[in-house]
């Protein structure tokens, strides 16, 4: 009969989440084996790790999946058509401005952070998932942008691409001042400023 291996001393689930917030605090390229290892705890050997997870960038995959399935959900009001144009990226700012303040994880937006996740061509690949997630929420943002425009709520002529990076680059600046250490109170103050941009383009001014 053969014998069964050595079963896992550790949650293969809770190592996800731990390696999630290792990644999202230092990046891909920042975060060591090492580093892994002793946050996913339990004395696991890179036998283990490997056996586990395959690789750094497969757990990476991992990680990204489910940050992307669970904490980037805060955008999803870009894609409600129950909301209005306006209120569609104002909630999206909120939630997300809420979620990257939040106890419990690592401070910013690790979608936004990826940016700097993998400077190296050779890396490069392995941040593709975030930087279709940023692409995906810019263009929500220029569909809320559009449907404006198509529901006569804002000015026919506004320009679509310079009004969607406003708030894209808004949004994207987010993390930086939450990684600062600036209160959700002033982030919310400031989106209560930039949603002054679109009432400037509403039929009405």
């Amino acid at each position: 009969m053969a014998t069964m291996g050595r079963p896992r001393t550790f949650d293969r689930d809770r190592a996800i989440e731990q390696a999630l917030h290792i990644f999202w605090q230092n990046g891909y390229e920042s975060t060591s084996l090492s580093q892994l290892k002793a946050g996913i705890g339990n004395g696991i050997t890179a036998p283990s790790f490997y056996a586990a997870f395959a690789s750094k960038e497969a757990l990476f995959g991992e990680c990204v999946q489910r940050y992307l399935h669970t904490y980037a959900r805060v955008t999803d009001p870009l894609w409600d058509s129950a909301l209005t144009p306006r209120d569609a990226i104002e909630t999206a700012l909120r939630h997300s401005a809420k979620m990257q303040c939040e106890r419990g994880h690592p401070k910013g937006c690790m979608v936004a952070l990826g940016i700097l996740s993998a400077p190296s061509e050779v890396n490069k690949s392995v941040t593709e998932p975030l930087t279709r997630s940023r692409e995906r929420t810019r263009a929500g943002i220029k569909a809320c942008v559009q449907r404006g425009v198509e529901s006569g709520e804002l000015r026919t002529g506004v320009d679509v691409r310079a009004l969607t990076t406003v708030f894209d680059s808004f949004l994207l600046g987010l993390s930086t001042l939450a990684r600062d250490g600036v209160p959700l109170a002033a982030m919310n103050a400031g989106i209560a400023q930039i949603m002054t941009v679109w009432d400037a383009s509403c039929q009405h001014v």
